[in-house]
């Protein structure tokens, strides 16, 4: 930080002022005696937006400053960036790949192939679709997916956990009877709101798959459990990363793992692929003790780490080569595998000069050619841009639905965490909370309250109102976010107080939990019992 001061020159007295301001609203005091590379990634980009700061300039640039940044650290990020702009009228101007913080920004341009292609507030944005986001319960998932994607009345079709979920230019009624019609069975749909992902992807991409695995044809095994922990503990000296895990995870499953930085999510699953044996506790993968049958669980198993970790002088076909050495893979049609995976077109490229996104599905392609039963995927998708993500979604559903495997996800993207059928909860190394993302957020709005929305023309004068009202209220771009125990009474006050104001243009709407705000209820509410289902 005072490296940063005389680079800019800063008088001692104003130096002082404005570190003692930032410091206290980044929370970093404690750890001024840490070196950078020492700190985790959250506290790393607070210490980054101090540097850029303490000079107090009038226009900020940040270029994704968020990208492999936990929940929590996002949120608290966040919220220096908004009272900045409230105290001081700052102009921030941000890149980002994460389609939930473009909706915390006052106005947002899209970008594609060079161009901005779109540009608006996020109202004005999302109101380019037509149609109702709708989301349906269905069996077999998968094959309602490709139906959907025949469907000229149904676009942006997509998985979300147990559920597909679709944009309807028809009634809810006839997509069900068309999917019935084809043998698919419908449980009662849901209403989705529209996010800026779902216009971004619309307008950037066709409603079909990209991408698919080579392994079609294959029967799923039955249900089964496939990894199982039981009180497993990881230290490190006296330091201990994972405290007493339980947990089982079964075949078919897309299982996410989600925490802050340091909480122990890389090392339990370095000790589940036996890379890293628990101190304490016992872990079963693939049927193995990943004490005793290291070499066993290794060929079970398929990893891919949170960098990239093939080679990138290879070309896309050349590592394919060396991967199916490695696990003696043998009788696949390469070239209809990069057909598949929508590689052929550079299938003589290098690896290192690949988009992240390709170069992602590539290691998860090399990551599961010997077909293991069981897939970790450490972070596969930071950085990623929307589009790309999904079609990586795509694959993994494909693995898990069709194929039967077990899917193991890290992630620190809360849509993302939203697509899995079950959630870890980590924090500190301890199981906080252990259950489906449904279930996860009916138990956050029971302990904490539920969403209401509030859209108005005038989000500072509304929050400034809002916050003297209720105890827990947020900005959310031109939205104000209000928590509340009893929202039906909240409602009837917050609208007479802004009608009282002059605010008479606003609407209050009950809403679903995001997830990132169910995460951040239950990572602090750490004191509650953690619930196994």
């Amino acid at each position: 930080i005072r490296f940063f001061k005389d680079l800019r020159q800063i008088p001692e007295d104003v130096f002082t002022a404005n570190r003692k301001k930032m410091l206290h609203m980044t929370r970093l005091e404690p750890f001024l005696n840490r070196q950078a590379k020492n700190l985790s990634g959250g506290m790393r980009q607070k210490l980054s937006l101090i540097c850029t700061l303490v000079h107090l300039p009038d226009i900020i640039f940040l270029d994704e400053p968020t990208t492999g940044v936990d929940p929590r650290s996002r949120q608290e990020f966040w919220q220096i960036i908004v009272d900045l702009v409230e105290e001081r009228h700052v102009t921030v101007i941000l890149s980002t790949s994460y389609m939930d913080e473009a909706s915390r920004c006052h106005r947002v341009a899209l970008m594609h192939e060079g161009k901005i292609i779109r540009q608006g507030t996020p109202k004005e944005l999302k109101a380019l679709l037509e149609g109702r986001m709708m989301s349906f319960p269905v069996e077999p998932q998968y094959k309602a997916l490709t139906l959907l994607q025949k469907f000229p009345l149904a676009q942006d079709s997509q998985l979300l956990g147990q559920r597909v979920k679709a944009r309807l230019l028809t009634s809810e009624a006839g997509v069900r009877e068309y999917l019935e019609n084809e043998g698919v069975r419908c449980g009662e749909p849901e209403e989705e709101k529209t996010s800026l992902e779902d216009v971004f992807v619309q307008l950037t991409s066709k409603d079909k798959l990209s991408a698919s695995m080579p392994f079609a044809g294959k029967a799923a095994p039955a249900r089964q459990r496939v990894v199982s922990c039981e009180n497993v503990t990881i230290r490190f000296g006296s330091f201990k990363a994972v405290d007493a895990i339980t947990c089982d995870i079964y075949s078919g499953e897309v299982f996410g793992l989600l925490g802050p930085n340091g909480a122990g999510k890389t090392t339990l699953i370095k000790s589940m692929c036996g890379l890293l044996p628990p101190s304490a506790g016992k872990i079963i993968t693939a049927g193995y003790n990943v004490l005793g049958e290291r070499q066993k669980v290794w060929d079970n198993i398929g990893y891919m780490s949170q960098r990239f970790s093939l080679y990138r002088d290879l070309s896309v076909r050349e590592n394919i080569d060396l991967y199916k050495g490695l696990y003696n893979v043998s009788g696949v049609n390469e070239q209809q595998l990069l057909e598949n995976i929508g590689l052929a077109a550079l299938a003589e490229r290098q690896a290192g000069k690949l988009p992240l996104g390709i170069r992602q599905r590539l290691s998860l392609i090399c990551a599961v050619l010997h077909e293991p039963p069981v897939i970790f995927l450490d972070e596969p998708t930071s950085g990623v841009d929307p589009v790309a993500r999904r079609d990586f979604w795509n694959i993994i559903y494909q693995l898990a639905r069709e194929l039967g495997k077990t899917v193991l996800v890290s992630t620190h993207y809360m849509d993302e965490a939203e697509r899995c059928d079950r959630l870890i909860l980590m924090d500190q190394g301890r199981l906080v909370a252990l259950d489906s993302p449904d279930n996860l957020e009916h138990r956050a709005a029971g302990s904490f309250g539920q969403l209401l929305i509030i859209t108005t023309p005038e989000p500072k004068k509304t929050y400034a109102l809002v916050k003297n009202i209720v105890s827990r209220a947020g900005m959310y771009g031109q939205e104000v976010h209000v928590r509340s125990m009893t929202p039906e009474k909240h409602m009837v006050l917050l609208s007479e107080a802004l009608t009282a104001a002059g605010l008479t243009d606003c609407t209050i709407t009950p809403s679903r939990l995001s997830m990132e705000e169910t995460f951040m209820d239950l990572i602090s509410d750490g004191s509650g019992e953690v619930e196994h289902v």
